[in-house]
């Protein structure tokens, strides 16, 4: 039970909410055109959870071998920075993390477009592979993207564009402009819970020769960064609201607006690195939240 329970930490539970709030929200834009159906939805959540997992998984081994998860890191202990699962074991986990998300995202492009939609499937399938690498690759590996101060702009892409857009052409089989706003938004607020999180760790990832965007922009200016992140997602999602408003309902989601700019104000005062690592929490839950009220909101 308690190597069980370890592993279950080591999976880094509360990063996944984050992880799905664009599919809730592409499958939202589906059920309001008339393609939803439940099979997608939830192999598309299981195929998301485990890219995650994944992803943290290979988090944990990449800075743990590398040792920049070390004594001056603020955040949560990591599994091999605690020596309580070895690289190895950890490895191991890793691969069958991959077959398991590669017989998922299987199921899923099959569901989705069966034998009859070769462009799509193949499309799909590459897109499949990329994010198994992309999962992979932000820690592991001699070029690791991670370590680059690239880890930004594959957030966006993968829980932004290709989360929402992606998602929705699964059901439509097709592209559609609806999602573009939506999908810039969520993935806008996701590179900010990366940045914040980035931020938290500069001085430690300064040491460990870890070039995130934080360290090559220095506190200041990284600071100026979240907010140009979080306040171009609110500028984006009001025009969403404005060039699709059939109803007031429609405009719910801007109720999160409140903790997203009171989170702006506590990370703009903010002296201490440490104070941050709550306040990740709250950006990533905010995201959701938006995301599911945007979608909620446009159903009505």
């Amino acid at each position: 039970m308690k190597n069980i329970s370890l592993w279950v930490s080591t999976m880094r539970l509360r990063t996944l909410p984050l992880s799905i709030s664009g599919i809730i929200l592409a499958s939202c834009f589906a059920e309001y055109n008339g393609y939803f159906r439940w099979c997608i939805f939830i192999l598309a959540i299981l195929t998301t959870l485990s890219l995650q997992i994944l992803s943290n998984l290979a988090n944990d081994y990449g800075d743990g071998v590398k040792g920049t998860d070390n004594n001056d890191r603020i955040g949560p202990e990591r599994a091999i920075q605690s020596g309580k699962i070895s690289p190895d074991e950890m490895f191991n986990a890793i691969r069958i993390n991959i077959l398991i998300s590669i017989g998922l995202a299987f199921l899923l492009i099959y569901t989705a477009f069966g034998v009859r939609h070769f462009f799509l499937t193949l499309t799909f399938f590459l897109l499949g592979i990329a994010s198994i690498v992309a999962a992979i690759r932000y820690t592991v590996g001699g070029k690791a993207y991670g370590y680059r101060g690239l880890g930004d702009v594959f957030v966006f892409i993968f829980f932004g564009l290709i989360s929402v857009i992606g998602c929705y052409v699964l059901y439509a089989k097709t592209i559609d402009h609806v999602a573009f706003l939506p999908a810039c938004t969520i993935g806008l607020l996701s590179a900010a819970v990366l940045n914040l999180n980035n931020m938290r760790d500069i001085k430690s990832d300064e040491k460990s020769n870890k070039v995130t965007l934080a360290v090559k922009l220095g506190k200041h200016k990284a600071k100026i960064y979240h907010n140009m992140l979080i306040g171009l997602a609110i500028v984006l999602s009001g025009l969403f609201g404005i060039l699709y408003f059939t109803s007031p309902y429609n405009l719910i989601y801007t109720v999160a607006y409140i903790p997203l700019l009171i989170h702006l104000v506590k990370v703009n005062k903010n002296t201490d690195p440490k104070l941050l690592d709550p306040e990740l929490k709250k950006l990533a839950l905010t995201t959701v939240l938006l995301a599911i009220l945007m979608g909620i909101g446009h159903l009505l």
